[in-house]
C-alpha cells in the first residue's frame, strides 16, 4: 500500500482486578464453607469499533490549480471532475447524449408561452441547498449571467449574451430569464452553477475566485480536503445533500505519473484511474488483462492551433498559410498525445468535434499539406514580400519572428508549442515560445480588441495553443468561438474577444440566424468554416480523450452520458472499506 494509506493500529488495555482474602486468626471456630454461586462481570465501558468509511481511490493526471469549469484557462479534467460531483445543473446528457431536466434539482424549466419577449420560467426545488445551508435560488442564476456575458476567457459565453434580465420570484426559487432574441439552444445554460453569496464579495476576481476550490457543494460530495502539493484531493458525502446519498462515505483523488497509475491498478492501491495515457502506458495497462476494464473517454474539448490576425507578423492571410504550410501536423497531435486515445481522434472541422454529434470533416481537400512543405512555403512568403537572408526570412529589415503562446499548467500544450516552434525554424521562421498562466493568456493576453492600441505592438502572442470547448449547443460555440463580441448594453463598453481574435462583419449575420434558430446550423456553418479555412484562422488537431481503467474492486462505474464523464456517476460508486480513517 501507498505511504498516504496508513495502517490504523490500537492497542485496548486489558484490566485484571485482583482480589485478596485475608483470614485472620481467631478463637472462634472456623466459618463453615458455602459453594461459591456464578460470578457477574462489571458492564463494559468500551464502544464498539466504528466501521471504515467505504472510499474509491481515482488516479488522475497532475492536480492543477484553477477550478472554475466556465473558463478556458481551467478547462481540465480536474475542474470537470469536481463539477460534476458538487455543481448542480439545470440540464444533464441523458442515456442518448441528449439534454435533460436534472430533476434532483429543479421542478422544471420551461418556454414561456405568452411571454412579450422568449422567456424561459425556471422552478428550484424547496429543499435544493448549499452545503452551508444556503438555498439554490435565483441569486445563482444571476451570478452566473453576470460574469459568463462579459468576463475575458469564459469558455461559452454567447448564449449568455443573449440574456436580457434575469428575475427573481417566490423567494428566489422561480427564475425568470428573458431573451434579447429567441435562443434555440436555451437548455445549454445555467450548468455548473456557483454560490453566489460566497463568491459575489470574494476579494479575489472572478479569474482566480475558485483556484483553491469550491467554497460550498450543491451536489452528493464537498471538498474535505485539497493538498496540491501531494497532488491528493480528498471528498466526503455531503450531509446536506437533498437528493439520493451517495453510495461511498469518501472519494479521493491521487495524482501519480504514468507508471505508478499501471503499479496502483495492479497492486490495488487504486480502485481506477481517469489520466491521459500514451501508447507505452496504454500497452502496460492492457497487461494487466482481466484485472482491469479499459475505456476511451473523450473530453469536451478540440486541441487547436490558433493564428492571430490581429499581431503585426499575421495581419496578412499567405503568411499565415505560409506557417501552416510549414508545419508537421501528425507530428503537433504526436506531441500532444503522446500516441494515446486522442490520437485517434484527430479533428478536421473547426466547431464541432470528433465524437459530438452531426461531426463531419469540413477540410477542403488539400487545403493544408500533411507534411511540411518547403516549396509552398516559400511561394507565399515571397508573394507577402519576404526575402530569404542568412537563414532567416526579412521583410522591411525585420524579420518574421514569431511569438507562440501555451498555458504553462498543461504540459501538453506546452509540448505542441515547442514542436511547432521547432518546425518553424527548420523552414527559416523564427518562433519563441512563451508560457504564461492561463488567466494571463486567456483572460487578457488572447482578449484584447484587435482593434485597440494595444493590439499588433510588439510582444503580443501570435500563436497559441487552445481548447475549444465542445458539447454544448453548437451554433453558440461557433459563435463563442468565432463571433463579433458585440457591446455590453449596461456599460456599452465591447466585450472581450473570442481567443482566435476573430470577427467578420460579413459572416456576423449568419451566425446570428444560426444561434437564434432562424437558419440551421449545418447550412450556417458551411459558410463560416470555408471562411475560417481560407483565412488560416486555427488548425484544428484532435479532441481531448482520456483512458478510464477500472478495477474490479469498485461497482457502479461508467463512462457518463454525453461528455458528463464518468464523475457524474459517482453517486453510484461503491468501493472497499478504507485501510485508515486518518486523513
Amino acid at each position: 500500500m501507498t505511504q498516504g494509506r496508513r495502517r490504523a493500529l490500537g492497542a485496548v488495555p486489558l484490566l485484571v482486578t485482583v482480589v485478596s482474602l485475608v483470614a485472620g486468626c481467631t478463637d472462634a471456630p472456623p466459618p463453615q464453607l458455602v459453594e461459591p454461586g456464578p460470578t457477574t462481570s462489571a458492564p463494559s465501558t468500551s464502544t464498539p469499533a466504528q466501521p471504515m468509511p467505504i472510499e474509491v481511490v481515482v488516479g488522475v493526471d497532475e492536480l492543477e490549480g484553477g477550478f472554475n469549469p466556465h473558463t478556458l484557462a481551467d478547462l481540465s479534467p480536474t475542474s470537470s471532475a469536481l463539477a460534476g460531483l458538487m455543481l448542480p445543473s439545470v440540464f444533464r446528457p441523458g442515456p442518448d447524449g441528449g439534454l435533460q431536466l436534472d430533476t434532483n434539482l429543479m421542478e422544471s424549466a420551461e418556454i414561456v408561452p405568452d411571454a412579450e419577449k422568449f422567456t424561459v420560467r425556471y422552478r428550484i426545488k424547496r429543499q435544493a441547498s448549499w452545503s452551508d445551508g444556503a438555498p439554490i435560488a435565483a441569486e445563482d442564476f444571476v451570478y452566473l449571467w453576470e460574469q459568463l456575458r462579459s468576463q475575458p476567457g469564459v469558455a461559452d459565453p454567447s448564449g449568455y449574451r443573449l440574456i436580457d434580465d434575469v428575475a427573481s420570484r417566490q423567494g428566489g426559487k422561480t427564475v425568470d430569464v428573458t431573451f434579447s432574441k429567441p435562443f434555440a439552444g436555451w437548455q445549454t445554460l445555467f450548468n455548473n452553477l456557483l454560490p453566489a453569496h460566497l463568491l459575489r464579495a470574494a476579494p479575489r476576481g472572478w479569474g482566480t475566485v475558485l483556484d483553491d476550490g469550491y467554497p460550498a457543494s450543491g451536489g452528493p460530495f464537498a471538498i474535505r480536503q485539497i493538498d496540491l502539493d501531494r497532488g491528493e484531493i480528498i471528498l466526503e458525502r455531503n450531509d446536506r445533500y437533498w437528493g439520493p446519498p451517495a453510495q461511498s462515505d469518501r472519494i479521493v483523488l491521487r495524482a501519480v505519473d504514468k507508471a505508478r497509475q499501471v503499479e496502483a491498478l495492479r497492486s490495488g492501491d487504486s480502485h481506477m484511474a481517469l489520466f491521459s495515457a500514451d501508447a507505452g502506458t496504454v500497452r502496460s495497462l492492457r497487461d494487466l488483462g482481466d484485472q482491469v476494464q479499459m475505456m476511451t473517454v473523450p473530453r469536451p474539448a478540440t486541441m487547436e492551433m490558433l493564428l492571430r490576425q490581429d499581431s503585426r507578423a499575421l495581419a496578412d492571410v499567405k503568411v499565415r498559410q505560409a506557417v501552416l504550410a510549414a508545419l508537421d501536423r501528425p507530428a503537433l497531435i504526436e506531441a500532444g498525445t503522446g500516441g494515446g486515445p486522442g490520437e485517434q481522434l484527430q479533428a478536421h472541422a473547426q466547431v464541432l468535434a470528433p465524437s459530438e454529434h452531426g461531426y463531419t470533416p469540413t477540410e477542403p481537400a488539400g487545403a493544408l499539406p500533411k507534411r511540411p512543405d518547403p516549396a509552398q512555403v516559400e511561394r507565399l512568403l515571397t508573394e507577402a514580400g519576404y526575402q530569404r537572408t542568412g537563414g532567416s526570412w526579412i521583410r522591411d529589415g525585420r524579420p518574421l519572428n514569431l511569438v507562440i503562446a501555451a498555458p504553462f499548467e498543461h504540459e501538453g500544450y506546452i509540448s505542441i508549442a515547442e514542436a511547432a516552434a521547432q518546425q518553424l525554424r527548420a523552414q527559416g521562421i523564427q518562433a519563441t515560445v512563451v508560457t504564461p498562466t492561463g488567466d494571463q493568456l486567456f483572460g487578457d493576453m488572447l482578449a484584447t480588441d484587435p482593434h485597440s492600441a494595444e493590439a499588433g505592438t510588439s510582444g503580443t502572442v501570435d500563436m497559441a495553443v487552445a481548447p475549444r470547448p465542445a458539447g454544448g449547443d453548437p451554433a453558440a460555440t461557433m459563435a463563442s468561438s468565432y463571433g463579433c463580441p458585440g457591446v455590453d448594453p449596461d456599460s456599452e463598453q465591447p466585450l472581450p474577444y473570442n481567443a482566435a481574435g476573430f470577427c467578420d462583419e460579413l459572416l456576423q449575420p449568419t451566425i446570428d440566424a444560426a444561434l437564434s434558430g432562424r437558419m440551421s446550423f449545418q447550412q450556417a456553418s458551411a459558410n463560416v468554416e470555408s471562411v475560417l479555412w481560407r483565412d488560416a484562422i486555427a488548425l484544428p488537431l484532435y479532441q481531448q480523450a482520456q483512458v478510464l481503467a477500472l478495477s474490479n474492486e469498485a461497482t457502479g462505474v461508467q463512462a457518463g452520458n454525453g461528455f458528463a464523464g464518468p464523475f457524474s456517476t459517482a453517486a453510484q460508486w461503491l468501493g472497499t472499506p478504507a485501510e485508515n480513517d486518518g486523513y
